[in-house]
């Protein structure tokens, strides 16, 4: 994946300019992700389903 050049940061970033929390990119195939202190280091990349269903593991836990 280049660089998708839509980085976003989620409304929870804090306080002034936010740099200190997760950016976020997709394209239609792959999600990124990068530090936002540090953007011009190499992202973490996933395919778009695997990170999907990534994100709803998170919000629903299996129950013990």
């Amino acid at each position: 994946m280049t660089d998708p050049g839509n980085w976003r940061k989620s409304s929870y970033s804090g306080e002034g300019d936010g740099n200190e929390c997760v950016e976020v990119a997709t394209s239609p195939t792959h999600v990124a992700i990068r530090d936002s202190k540090t953007p011009a280091r190499t992202p973490l990349t996933f395919p778009a389903d695997a990170f999907a269903a990534f994100l709803e593991a998170l919000k629903n836990p299996p129950r013990p």
